[in-house]
């Protein structure tokens, strides 16, 4: 399973460079992380070559090979990138990447299905997961909250009110 660390947010000029916003805690990390994969919105996974890669402002404008005009940037809007567990440094018992999360699907601890991750937020005081199913939810990802995450599953167990 390959872990979302970044996504592109739109094109930046006029020959073909893509603006990156990185998700990882240390944003540059997300430029030493290889390889990049791309999974486009209409799930459609692409690896181009990586040609060139700086920050600029708060986040990072990249070049892919074979990507030279601004349409072709614009197409690439809203691909998710990707990188394999093993390019990214090991984390400890219990911790997990939040590209790990997204797409698990949620249950309560009665077995009440809530729906899918379908990101997370960064607040400030703690970390929320936006769950999509029947309605969107904001869950807090605490340990109160959060009881188990089971990637072999692919299920997050919350104590969570189903009526919230």
């Amino acid at each position: 399973m390959w872990i979302e660390v970044g996504r592109v947010i739109g094109a930046y000029g006029v020959k073909g460079w893509l603006r990156v916003a990185s998700y990882t805690a240390a944003p540059e990390a997300v430029l030493s992380y290889r390889p990049w994969r791309f999974r486009r919105a209409n799930g459609v996974v692409e690896t181009p070559a990586l040609l060139e890669a700086r920050g600029h402002g708060k986040g990072f404008v990249v070049h892919l090979a074979g990507c030279d005009d601004r349409d072709c940037a614009e197409a690439w809007a809203g691909s998710a990138i990707e990188v394999p567990p093993e390019a990214l440094p090991a984390l400890g018992v219990g911790e997990y990447y939040w590209g790990q999360l997204v797409g698990l699907t949620v249950e309560t601890v009665e077995g009440v299905p809530l729906g899918v991750v379908a990101r997370l937020m960064e607040t400030g005081a703690n970390d929320v997961l936006v769950i999509q199913g029947e309605r969107e939810r904001l869950v807090p990802y605490i340990a109160d909250v959060v009881r188990r995450v089971e990637l072999d599953h692919r299920r997050l167990v919350v104590d969570w009110d189903p009526e919230f």
